[in-house]
């Protein structure tokens, strides 16, 4: 399976910016570890897991994806998180 990868662009610092997305990621019961510069975060979705990973560049959250079920698209993925954090 290939890695989904995308950024986020995002204002403001980092930090709050990271803050959403760990807030989204264990309010759906995952962990989410790491610090203002990159980290590791895992969540399950419909009983399989969705694994991956972010760098913070500038003004951008850049995330991988290593690990998803296949019914779920990048896309998907990319729209939740955007959502979640912008």
């Amino acid at each position: 399976m290939s890695e989904c990868k995308f950024s986020i662009p995002f204002q403001g610092n980092s930090t709050e910016v990271l803050n959403k997305a760990k807030s989204a990621v264990e309010k759906q019961g995952g962990q989410f570890s790491g610090d203002d510069h990159s980290g590791n975060f895992d969540v399950s979705v419909f009983g399989n897991s969705i694994a991956g990973s972010y760098e913070v560049a500038e003004q951008q959250l850049n995330i991988t994806i290593h690990n998803k079920p296949f019914i779920i698209p990048c896309n998907a993925i990319e729209s939740f998180l955007t959502k979640q954090i912008g």
